[in-house]
């Protein structure tokens, strides 16, 4: 039997979330696969009509859509190579299942992105952005060939948020809403002046289309520039005309992903009511579209709500993480408006980890995962019951690798409380006295749930003969929101206290040995390994990827609104709170050896502060190791930069622990 490796890992196919069409009765499913030597990936789509078939190939295509009779797929990809308007960017494309080849609707110049067919089968709604004072799509693409003309590549701006993870935003365009007609390509262009960011990360999934298709509700930014909060609103758009209305102004933090009820009376949406704190609960919130009220509807329900989606006109399903898995919720909309904040959704399925909940037929279509099993499709009753599996395309590479099986452990962690810890152990290897690798998640409001994780797998440093620890300490999610909330201002507090007493539980029960311990951690992970070797040295070697060293020159990140809520002061303020536990600041401890990493356009954690711990530990004559990866940012995604990292990281571990 093979044990996971690296390269095993990249061999395996990723599989997207499930799209059914209206009846249930099929369903597409974007697959992608890697090939390491051309060190990219290629999405194809395949749809299960009674058995898979691949309607894709050659060049990636992705975000698929049925039209409302079931008879066609919209998708967005890539056209072929050529000289015609946005050749090079992935555009809309319409294939018609009963058959024939894929026909090119579109050829915006900065390419498009999440298509919605409109309810009169007619028209399908996208995104493409378009550059501000631009707004025509001729001015677009007169613009973008004169930016890749230009020798001049300064970046000017007045804003106090300027850039965002990887790429700065002061000059970017902005994505605007069409509509094109599927028979003569006639396009609208639905908020011709739309100068607001749709979420940052990914816009996909983030607005929805009244069913009477009157109207459209989506997200973007509503604080006003230069950007001294980053506050996400729900707004309204008449496909009549007019300026979007923002809905949601009675929120004091963020509101979200707004969803049409089936019967268009309703606006269901997410809201946050802590600004500063991101991983503040979500609260479903149902407007009224006719009166303008809204209503909470889980104030009390101490879960963080995700992926909602109507099942009826009176009955909602969501995801939510609880207790190191997550698990489907439903909830009875007319209970919710009879009783705002106190009603409790009830929970039809937990376990492992579930995400991308469509529903159709009577059926619930999303993917699961586990420490043990990567993503694969599955469907679900509305009551939870009937779970089968309905995609095997990881089985042909998994059937004779041998995998370690989890173990959930809780001990008593900071203040007492009980702290819950996931074990994988080595495969073969007697269960006692073995070497140990805590891995500690980022941040820090994150979670190790029961989940396939591709960049830190769990398998693969299990499959190199060490105890793989992995710890939900104070601040993850999934245990309430006071868990997470408790460690804001203190980052070295709780959490370094729970890893330690998880350390001692394991050592006093014989699983680990005391002398070949090391901990691995990236983001808030990678500042705990820098606060660990300041604080201790019971560790023999500490693994630091893109970690916060430095509090103060933490203000160089890409988000600073709410810094200093997380960070514990500001450097014209409260400088004792800011150095409390900074890192830096205590770094005259630092002893234990460090293997430590970054990527150059980490613009969340800028890369320079990799090079102050490793210079830190080299001033002071102590081992440490740096690697750095020029065209990475905050995440290592190449696959060649990801084999190259994890045999790095494997090395230095193996170096210290054996």
């Amino acid at each position: 039997m093979k044990t996971m490796s690296p390269e095993l890992l990249w061999s395996l196919p990723r599989v997207g979330n499930p799209i059914p069409d209206s009846k249930g009765a099929r369903f597409v499913v974007p697959v992608t696969c890697f090939d390491v030597d051309k060190n990219e990936g290629l999405t194809r789509l395949w749809l299960d009509d009674g058995g898979f078939r691949a309607i894709s190939s050659g060049v990636s295509a992705s975000q698929p859509v049925w039209s409302p009779d079931d008879r066609y797929l919209a998708f967005v990809r890539k056209a072929p190579a050529g000289k015609d308007t946005g050749a090079e960017k992935n555009q809309l494309y319409v294939m018609d299942l009963c058959g024939g080849d894929p026909e090119r609707l579109t050829g915006m110049p900065l390419g498009v992105s999440d298509p919605r067919w409109m309810p009169d089968g007619r028209h399908i709604a996208f995104l493409s952005p378009v550059y501000e004072g631009h707004w025509s799509l001729d001015e677009t693409e007169a613009e973008a060939k004169r930016r890749k003309d230009s020798k001049l590549k300064a970046r000017v701006t007045d804003n106090r948020f300027y850039r965002y993870w990887d790429r700065w935003v002061c000059e970017e365009p902005f994505q605007h809403f069409f509509l094109v007609n599927v028979s003569t390509g006639e396009l609208r262009d639905l908020t011709p002046t739309l100068n607001r960011f749709l979420p940052l990360m990914d816009p996909v999934g983030s607005w929805d289309i009244a069913p009477d298709g009157s109207e459209i509700a989506f997200t973007c930014v509503r604080s006003e520039r230069p950007y001294h909060d980053l506050i996400n609103g729900v707004y309204r758009q008449s496909l009549n005309g007019g300026e979007p209305v923002l809905i949601s102004e009675w929120t004091t933090s963020h509101a979200t992903r707004p969803r049409y009820s089936p019967d268009g009376e309703y606006i269901l949406h997410g809201m946050q009511s802590e600004e500063g704190f991101y991983a503040d609960k979500t609260r479903l919130v149902a407007h009224h579209v006719a009166t303008g009220r809204h209503i909470v509807l889980t104030e009390a329900w101490d879960h963080s709500a995700e992926g909602w989606e109507f099942i009826s006109a009176g009955t909602v399903a969501c995801i939510a993480e609880d207790r190191g898995a997550n698990a489907i919720y439903t909830l009875d909309l007319a209970r919710g408006l009879a009783s705002p904040g106190e009603v409790q959704p009830e929970q039809i399925a937990r376990g492992a980890w579930y995400s991308g909940l469509k529903v159709a037929g009577g059926t619930i279509f999303t993917t699961k995962q586990s420490h043990c099993s990567p993503p694969e499709v599955i469907t679900l009753k509305l009551d939870g019951s009937n779970e089968t599996q309905r995609s095997e395309f990881t089985r042909p590479v998994l059937a004779d690798v041998a995998l370690a099986q989890p173990e959930e452990h809780y001990f008593k962690g900071a203040n007492g409380d009980s702290v819950q810890m996931w074990l994988l152990y080595p495969v073969g290897r007697e269960r006692k006295n073995l070497p140990l690798v805590h891995l500690i998640h980022g941040g820090p409001h994150g979670t190790f749930g029961d989940q396939w994780h591709w960049r830190w797998c769990a398998q693969a440093f299990a499959a190199q003969g060490w105890l793989v620890a992995m710890v939900n300490f104070h601040g993850s999610t999934g245990w309430g929101n006071e868990f997470a909330r408790c460690i804001m201002g203190e980052w070295g507090e709780k959490p370094f206290q729970d890893i330690m007493a998880a350390t001692d539980y394991l050592i006093e029960r014989g699983l680990a040995d005391a002398d070949r311990m090391g901990c691995a951690g990236g983001s808030y992970g990678g500042y705990m390994a820098s606060w660990i070797a300041a604080k201790t040295d019971r560790f023999k070697c500490l693994v630091n990827h893109a970690g916060v060293s430095d509090l103060q020159a933490q203000y160089a990140r890409d988000v600073t609104p709410g810094r200093e809520k997380a960070l514990g002061g500001e450097p014209w303020g409260d400088q004792p709170g800011l150095d409390r536990y900074n890192p830096m600041r205590h770094s005259k401890g630092f002893r234990t050896p460090m293997l430590v990493i970054h990527g150059e356009l980490d613009y969340r954690v800028p890369y320079t502060q990799g090079l102050q711990t490793y210079n830190a530990y080299h001033a002071q004559k102590r081992e440490a190791r740096l690697v750095v990866y020029p065209d990475e940012n905050h995440w290592i995604l190449k696959p060649q930069n990801s084999i190259h990292w994890y045999g790095e990281v494997f090395s230095w571990l193996c170096k210290h622990l054996g």
